[in-house]
């Protein structure tokens, strides 16, 4: 009998389904540092999407906005030493709203992120737009939520995010960092 239950009890074990890896919950407000972690599967108010969607909504000519921070001027530089931030890759026609991420942004970051919606969406703020950055990054997580308090109902997170583009057979190409 013993020898049964044994044999039973791994069976069980055999067939029992693999266990799932724990969902990341949506945190109340923002997240901030480590912003490069697993990111939730969800984002209250937006439609997440994945890299086939994000091809097929780029042919059609959804706005895509990027919100990867700009590469600030390395410190310790001796004076007078001339620095250019190598250039930034992107999804090919995206509009790069960066610093607008964080968990905490200044007043022009905000002023960025809410121009920049407005001037994509055509003041629709039913009209889709694609944000992302890169993959398991919080940053878009954060510019997508960020979209969804200022009442935009189109939102489309791209968690993936450049990664999942270029695995998707896109290209990237350099962009110019939206002013101001």
């Amino acid at each position: 009998m013993k020898r049964l239950g044994a044999v039973l009890a791994l069976l069980l074990a055999v067939a029992a389904p693999a266990q799932t890896l724990a969902q990341v919950p949506e945190p109340k407000g923002f997240r901030g540092e480590p912003y490069r972690a697993e990111t939730p599967a969800t984002l209250a108010g937006a439609q997440v999407i994945d890299a086939a969607e994000a091809m097929r909504l780029h042919a059609r000519g959804v706005p895509f906005i990027d919100v990867l921070p700009r590469q600030a001027r390395p410190e310790g530089l001796p004076e007078g030493t001339l620095w250019n931030a190598p250039p930034h890759l992107s999804i090919p026609g995206a509009t790069w709203l960066y610093d607008t991420g964080y968990d905490r942004i200044a007043p022009p970051e905000e002023a960025r992120l809410r121009n920049g919606l407005t001037r994509l969406s055509g003041g629709d703020k039913a009209a889709p737009m694609v944000i992302f950055c890169k993959r398991a990054c919080w940053m878009s997580w954060n510019a997508g939520k960020r979209a969804v308090a200022l009442g935009y109902t189109g939102v489309l997170w791209f968690p993936d995010g450049v990664e999942g583009w270029q695995e998707q057979g896109g290209s990237l190409e350099p962009v110019s960092p939206a002013g101001p």
